[in-house]
């Protein structure tokens, strides 16, 4: 069959494919919807992880199927393969980030390690709530409304908020010229406060005692984007109290780096 009648056939040949795998997609995702939803060992957390993903998935893997039969059809692909092993070699140097990132995707969803709907920290910077979990790359709804999308080869950190309770997080990044003992004694005054005032926020165990009370961690990172050393404090609270709980921790390292003049790591020329 000789070129230009292949491409009189192509609107009919792309047709029937599309709709081949578009049934294929539809019917693995109905399959394992089906399949979970009688599966009573899993949480709904889980289940919906699991569908999310699946989704993904076939989604993805139906347009790569598509995409190589279109290209096999006018160019076979097996001569092409066979016959430039460099080629071969190449292309797999050029996607290892993207096998990469597949492979980290799936450890991360069969290793439970996070769920859709979790509250997350990525690199101990972007925290927000999960909203999509694709075989590349997460999305996450920050606290400030953005949606901020991390492939998974560049996650280095992942701190996930466990179910039913959130940990705190909070920090202050103060200049290399902040003396660390002053430091100290500020933050672990903060800490003691927002246990005395915030103490309804954190979360409980059956003896009615706090299973982490705000406390002070000292420094957790040094040389932050050359500016300074982070000092963190940290309380887990319910999960229904999370974002009111740190908008107070933050107010009250704010107010005692004001009142106690500590050194911010942006004022580089100031002194205490």
């Amino acid at each position: 069959m000789s070129f230009s009648e292949k491409f009189l056939q192509l609107p009919i040949i792309i047709g029937m494919v599309a709709l081949l795998i578009i049934l294929i997609v539809y019917l693995i995702r109905k399959s394992v919807k089906v399949f979970l939803e009688n599966m009573f060992i899993f949480d709904e957390n889980r289940k919906e992880t699991l569908i999310h993903f699946t989704n993904q998935a076939t989604k993805v893997l139906g347009l790569v199927f598509f995409i190589f039969y279109m290209v096999n059809h006018f160019f076979p692909l097996e001569n092409f393969f066979t016959g430039s092993v460099v080629v071969v070699g190449a292309l797999a140097l050029i996607f290892q980030h993207i096998i990469r990132d597949y492979l980290m995707g799936i450890a991360y969803l069969f290793e439970r390690q996070i769920y859709h709907g979790d509250y997350v920290i990525i690199n101990g910077k972007q925290q927000g709530k999960i909203e999509e979990i694709s075989i590349r790359y997460l999305k996450i709804r920050q606290n400030d409304g953005y949606l901020y999308t991390v492939s998974y080869s560049n996650i280095t950190e992942l701190q996930n908020g466990t179910r039913g309770m959130r940990r705190v997080t909070e920090s202050l990044v103060l200049n290399y010229k902040q003396n660390p003992e002053d430091a100290f004694k500020v933050i672990e005054e903060v800490a003691q406060t927002c246990n005395e005032k915030y103490g309804e926020y954190l979360l409980m165990d059956h003896n009615g005692v706090p299973v982490e009370s705000f406390k002070f961690n000292q420094i957790t990172e040094l040389n932050v984007d050359l500016r300074g050393h982070r000092y963190s404090l940290t309380g887990i609270v319910k999960e229904d109290d999370f974002v009111e709980a740190g908008k107070k921790v933050r107010y009250e390292l704010a107010m005692a780096a004001y009142e106690n003049n500590l050194i911010m790591a942006e004022n580089l020329d100031s002194s205490p």
